[in-house]
């Protein structure tokens, strides 16, 4: 994609896992120059993850170029600063300190380039929690989500990093709208973002049905659904469809369709309301009706009826999804072991087309001979910079 929106803004970040980095790639995917700073010799911990962690820096780390530097030294330091100096924006998700240890904290980078955008990204925005350790996790046990996924007395965190990944999402919004008043003032912003303050926005919905009920929702799985026909059924053949029916216009044609003539009639399940209040003997009526179709016979009538439904799915799966796949929802990448994956692209389009990737996920101190000539070092400089052990350069391919 050409002319992308972002394209001459430069970002400057300090970060690692999953939030900060995040927030670069939503940056760097719209078309900034985001310059990815990592500690010499071994770059980025997020490289090193195992496990679960594997993915974190394949899938957050695109369209970045990346510069290795001993920033504890005072030329590696001055090299931050310079690149810190023409920055648009400046990004951090370290601890809270570490940047203005190596001075570059916000009242720092104020004073020498007041028209930076500078953004942190913490566990908890300014408070009595400020200073504590936050993980995903901390946050979702303590907001509430982990209690409203799991079962009664067994909470459970979600599926995946969405405090990390929305709190790097709601950090580019904040950017954005900074950028936008700078346009008009001249001067940057201090903007924060933050993973608890992220999962309170998350169960919001929760806490105002407590105020419109004056009950407290239980968790999901033993909630009362706001809708009659609204759950997970099993086929025939073994497979598994989540349907709903949302509105009582959709529930005539979903009896027809099913064979269910006396559900129809009867006038207890005449509204929504009336079959939510039904639902401990409904559901089980619709699925002794489903378990004599096939999963596939379940998905054509539901495409037919124009009702909400979807197959239960895991994330592998989605490699093969036909809409992800023809809509060029992703994109290529190369993981650290060199093998080619595919990971999902930002879900955005741009009159009808969808962000690409212009580079590829960088080694450590992949563009620092190019970043450093940028600003003025000549290559004498650059290479005596890399025998000093300043700066650092990718590991050589055996």
């Amino acid at each position: 994609m050409e002319n992308l929106p972002l394209a001459g803004l430069r970002v400057v970040e300090f970060v690692h896992m999953v939030m900060g980095p995040s927030c670069g790639l939503i940056l760097a995917d719209l078309g900034a120059d985001v310059i990815k700073i990592e500690p010499v010799p071994g770059g980025d911990n997020t490289r090193r993850l195992t496990a679960s962690g594997s993915g974190f820096f394949p899938a957050f780390n695109r369209n970045k170029r990346a510069i290795a530097l001993d920033m504890k030294s005072p030329e590696g330091a001055a090299i931050a600063r310079k690149l810190v100096a023409q920055a648009d924006v400046v990004t951090e998700n370290f601890r809270p300190g570490a940047m203005d240890k190596l001075g570059l904290g916000y009242d720092a980078v104020a004073a020498f380039n007041p028209r930076a955008v500078y953004c942190s990204l913490k566990g908890f925005l300014d408070g009595p929690y400020e200073h504590r350790t936050a993980l995903d996790e901390v946050v979702q046990m303590m907001a509430g989500l982990a209690y409203m996924t799991g079962p009664a007395g067994r909470p459970l965190r979600a599926g995946t990093s969405v405090n990390d990944i929305m709190g790097g999402m709601f950090a580019a919004i904040g950017i954005l709208a900074a950028i936008e008043e700078r346009h008009r003032t001249g001067k940057g912003r201090y903007v924060k973002s933050a993973l608890y303050e992220n999962c309170a926005f998350l169960v919001a919905q929760h806490i105002a049905q407590f105020g419109v009920t004056g009950e407290a929702p239980p968790p999901m799985t033993v909630r009362r659904a706001a809708w009659g026909i609204y759950d997970v059924f099993d086929t025939a053949d073994a497979g598994q469809l989540f349907v709903a029916v949302v509105s009582d216009t959709q529930w005539g044609p979903f009896c027809d369709e099913f064979g269910l003539a006396d559900l129809k009639a009867n006038p207890e399940l005449a509204t929504n309301p009336l079959r939510c209040a039904a639902r401990p003997w409904l559901i089980p009526a619709v699925q002794k009706a489903f378990a004599t179709v096939t999963k596939a016979d379940l998905v054509a009538r539901a495409e037919k009826l124009g009702i909400p439904y979807a197959p239960i799915q895991t994330p592998v799966d989605l490699l093969d999804d036909a809409h992800l796949n023809e809509s060029g929802g992703f994109v290529e990448v190369t993981a650290a072991n060199g093998r080619k994956i595919r990971v999902p692209g930002l879900p955005i389009s741009f009159d009808g087309e969808r962000l690409g990737v212009r580079r590829d996920v960088p080694a450590i101190g992949a563009d620092g001979r190019e970043i450093l000539a940028e600003i003025g070092y000549e290559a004498a400089d650059i290479e005596r910079l890399v025998g000093a052990g300043i700066l650092g350069l990718p590991p050589a391919v055996s």
